[in-house]
């Protein structure tokens, strides 16, 4: 299961999540099923872990046979929904959780076009079932809104999707390399640079934002009383919006008050610093060294 992907910071998503024992957990991206196994592993005969993961690549995967464990195939965003299913009311769950972006299974297969590393179809769908891919983004995008999707989805603010409506005049953008080739960008980090246009591609691709968004309105509502929902994130533009979710309950990051000065957001951080995964982890597992963890908990 290690092979297909490990799970990061996994010693202090189990030390801060996982406070009940009989609890109702989620792990929201189930990926190659190192989180979901190790709650279980944490967890009493009363306990119970609820997975999803909308890659059918990761539901094959799955080898936890335990009963109290169920997989689904499904967008996190639709985590309400989900429990409605399986009858559990809001104010029930003891904790969530959701290891954002690309898994290392996606990331090293050729197929999915993910990476700048190999030369194929330009797809990046997460859910293959999904009917819009990152080469209809390319060749139909206009110019503005792949500048827009540029600059807001990887801070990248210069004149590239000129670059690409040119190339894409005369020949049809198809693989990822077409891609590489059809920009004219020569620089010492120029992996770092295509790497962001990868990310703003598939952020795009997934909605990946507004689902984001949608999983933490959710979960507000799911969350017990003391339950805990833990995020880890792996760039700036993720961790702005958990960052402020998790202090503030709102996505404009102002704390609400009443009239008496009370802070009325629903969650506390447990740690104000963000944490990070340690030197020896980082050195076992290359995706760990972006990993930014935050854990909050509703508030009784």
């Amino acid at each position: 299961m290690n092979e297909y992907h490990i799970p990061v910071l996994l010693d202090e998503i189990l030390s801060f999540l996982v406070k009940e024992k009989n609890g109702i957990y989620i792990d929201t991206t189930f990926g190659g099923g190192g989180h979901s196994l190790s709650l279980l592993n944490k967890l009493s005969n009363q306990g119970r872990v609820i997975a999803f993961d909308k890659d059918i690549d990761s539901i094959k995967k799955n080898n936890i046979i335990d009963a109290r464990f169920h997989l689904i195939k499904t967008n996190y965003r639709f985590i309400k929904k989900i429990m409605k299913l399986f009858n559990i009311n809001n104010n029930k769950v003891s904790g969530i959780l959701a290891d954002l972006g690309i898994s290392s299974h996606q990331i090293n297969s050729p197929k999915r076009g993910f990476s700048i590393r190999y030369n194929s179809l330009l797809d990046m769908r997460m859910d293959p079932d999904n009917k819009i891919n990152a080469q209809h983004i390319i060749n139909n995008y206009s110019d503005n809104e792949l500048s827009n999707l540029l600059i807001r989805f990887g801070e990248i603010k210069n004149n590239i999707s000129k670059l690409i409506l040119k190339h894409r005049k005369k020949k049809q953008i198809k693989s990822t390399f077409d891609l590489i080739n059809s920009i004219n960008f020569f620089s010492k980090k120029k992996n770092k640079f295509f790497s962001k246009i990868f990310q703003s591609l598939r952020i795009e691709v997934n909605d990946e934002i507004n689902a984001l968004k949608d999983l933490l309105k959710n979960s507000l509502s799911i969350l017990k009383p003391g339950g805990r929902i833990a995020v880890i994130s792996y760039h700036s533009i993720e961790d702005r919006i958990v960052k402020k979710f998790l202090k503030t309950g709102n996505f404009n990051g102002i704390v609400p008050y009443d009239k008496y000065g009370n802070n009325l957001s629903p969650l506390i951080l447990l740690e104000p610093r963000i944490i990070f995964s340690s030197k020896e982890e980082k050195k076992e597992n290359n995706r760990s060294r972006s990993a930014i963890l935050r854990i909050a908990e509703k508030k009784i």
